[in-house]
């Protein structure tokens, strides 16, 4: 079989079972969660991006990986992770500007994954970091469109925002 067929199955397959897992179990039990919950939730993976740094460390990469490649998924993997956590951190502490920081770090966060996504030139020369972008960027674009339909969801109206307090359940 070939190798980016491999790829593109794995990276299939995983977004498949993570979307139903999400959609089975995530899904109900977030709807009766406040915003804040359900954001914390969702934004907690994210938090450990700094996962992504290995495609820096040629021990763990085949000789010939793209640096452009590299650098970018790398370097957008720690700038999304370090904005998960400073979300996390102003829900938590229900900080006003949690929900424009929420915004935020999904736009940088989804950026991050398009742009690593179309690199199709680093699959062959991945190595051990093979299982980030075949088990772990499903569960990321899952959660990310989970949060952007509740953030979505809150600026129609259709929830009430309760900043400040709500993270405590």
């Amino acid at each position: 079989m070939d190798i980016t067929l491999i790829f593109v199955t794995q990276f299939v397959l995983s977004l498949v079972g993570v979307g139903l897992l999400a959609r089975w179990y995530a899904a109900p039990w977030l709807a009766e969660k406040s915003l804040e919950v359900a954001l914390m939730a969702l934004i907690a993976p994210h938090a450990f991006r700094h996962l992504g740094l290995a495609f820096l460390v040629p021990a763990l990469n085949q000789p010939g990986m793209p640096l452009e490649f590299a650098t970018l998924a790398a370097y957008g993997d720690l700038l999304s992770g370090i904005l998960a956590l400073v979300v996390l951190i102003a829900l938590r502490h229900g900080w006003a500007m949690a929900i424009p920081l929420a915004w935020m770090f999904s736009i940088v966060g989804l950026a991050d994954l398009g742009n690593a996504l179309r690199q199709d030139g680093a699959i062959l020369y991945m190595g051990a970091t093979w299982f980030i972008p075949t088990f772990v960027v499903p569960l990321l674009l899952v959660t990310h469109v989970m949060v952007i339909a509740r953030l979505v969801t809150n600026a129609k109206g259709l929830l009430i925002p309760g900043v400040g307090g709500a993270a405590q359940q």
